[in-house]
């Protein structure tokens, strides 16, 4: 699947463009896995390692981790780099369910 492709897989997408090696993606790795949770089968999920994905991250203009992506209709809605607090990022999200 490419990134558009599954920028499209569903209404509302979530991308997460992290670095194993990134503290800042360390400290919200529980903040992102709540709020899947929350959030499953609701919106569609992908979490890209900026090391495994860097064409992706190229082509998405990701210049600092994590970069939090929301796509609506396959169309780029939101962005925010760097943490957030978890219940303003469950909110971005559920804006556009």
């Amino acid at each position: 699947m490419t990134y558009e492709e599954a920028t499209k897989s569903a209404p509302v997408v979530f991308v997460e463009f992290y670095a194993t090696w990134c503290g800042h993606c360390q400290r919200m790795e529980p903040v992102v896995d709540d709020i899947m949770a929350m959030l499953q089968g609701k919106v569609q999920f992908y979490q890209l390692d900026i090391d495994k994905n860097q064409d992706a991250a190229d082509d998405q203009r990701v210049e600092s981790t994590p970069t939090f992506i929301i796509y609506k209709d396959g169309a780029e809605v939101w962005r925010w780099a760097g943490e957030i607090d978890g219940d303003t990022l469950l909110a971005k999200i559920q804006h556009y369910l």
